[in-house]
């Protein structure tokens, strides 16, 4: 397995890292068995980034991840956890909350479920309107001298934030979404993190399916992408339509649209680190297989032609959420 340095003082990472969030919530039921056993495949596979959030079933992500640990070990594993979203018993949103206090609280929980002592990478989720960020990274820091956690990351924030938050202390990486159709980062965001030598976490690289190959147009869904603006109407069948052409690409590859999608995050700098929501041990088999591909210029320059900025119909979240999101205060797609 690859490896990559999360940033000029996070730590060094599996090229490849596994979101675990689709094993507990947003995506319809999970099999438990099936997920532990895929945590267990990522970790013979050589991944050895996990990535969570306290609120990914309200707390049940945690205990899964602890519970698969359990049996393997803690040993060459990275955890990130994302805390500060806040949600009611009907697991509806009702905002953020980053105040030095609460960050201590939620730690202590995540701490006790994932059934460790430290954590590798401890991100606020989103930017907290009310709580100046200074005041989180510098309630974060204090928890790194104390040992509680070991490198400090953010998520989803923009430019001026990231320099405010890293004036405090030394962010490692930056947790933000970044895949074919959504690109937004390459403006201001990824320059960013690079002159600052803070490394990113790639989430959402198939477009929460969109884009893997797989999606088969069920409108009726009924789980998040039922409220995702690129999966409503006519949105879904331009963006199906980008997804015949990335399949005629990666015919020519060898390899699955999935793969190649992957393999296209990877590409964009040993600074990024793809993650693949994976829920079962097959899915993760064709996201491996991502590492195997070799992309050259040829291919790159045929996705850059079927895939230019602002080629997806729909914005990434609901236009609620996207309030919420300080990395669209200037991010594009």
């Amino acid at each position: 397995m690859e490896k990559r340095k999360l940033g000029t003082t996070g730590p060094t990472v599996s090229a490849i890292g596994l979101g675990c969030m689709g094993m507990s919530d947003f995506y319809g039921p999970a099999d438990r068995s099936e997920s532990i056993a895929t945590v267990h495949a990522a970790l013979d596979a050589g991944i050895t980034l996990l990535d969570t959030g306290d609120f990914y079933g309200m707390g049940h992500n945690e205990m899964l991840i602890g519970e698969a640990l359990a049996a393997r070990g803690r040993d060459n594993v990275r955890i990130s956890v994302k805390f500060g979203a806040l949600r009611d018993p009907a697991k509806n949103w009702s905002g953020y909350d980053s105040r030095p206090a609460a960050i201590k609280n939620f730690l202590a929980y995540s701490l006790q479920r994932l059934r460790v002592e430290t954590i590798d990478l401890y991100r606020p989720a989103r930017l907290d309107p009310d709580v100046p960020i200074e005041e989180t990274v510098g309630a974060m820091a204090d928890m790194v001298k104390a040992g509680w956690i070991r490198h400090i990351g953010l998520s989803e924030v923009g430019a001026e934030t990231i320099r405010r938050a890293h004036a405090v202390h030394p962010i490692s990486d930056l947790q933000i979404e970044y895949s074919l159709i959504s690109r937004g980062i390459e403006d201001d965001i990824l320059p960013t993190c690079r002159e600052l030598g803070i490394g990113i976490t790639a989430y959402g690289v198939l477009s929460r399916g969109l884009i893997s190959g797989h999606w088969n147009a069920d409108r009726g869904t009924k789980d998040f992408r039922a409220m995702s603006p690129r999966f409503q109407g006519s949105n879904l069948d331009a963006n199906l339509a980008l997804v015949d052409s990335l399949r005629a690409i990666a015919d020519g590859v060898g390899a699955s649209p999935a793969q190649v999608a992957i393999a296209w995050v990877a590409a964009q700098g040993k600074d990024i680190v793809p993650l693949v929501g994976a829920r079962r041990r097959d899915r993760l088999t064709e996201a491996l297989g991502a590492l195997e591909v070799k992309l050259t210029e040829k291919h790159l320059t045929a996705l850059a032609k079927a895939f230019p900025p602002g080629a997806a119909a729909g914005a990434r979240y609901p236009e609620a959420q996207l309030a919420h999101m300080d990395s669209e205060k200037r991010a594009g797609a």
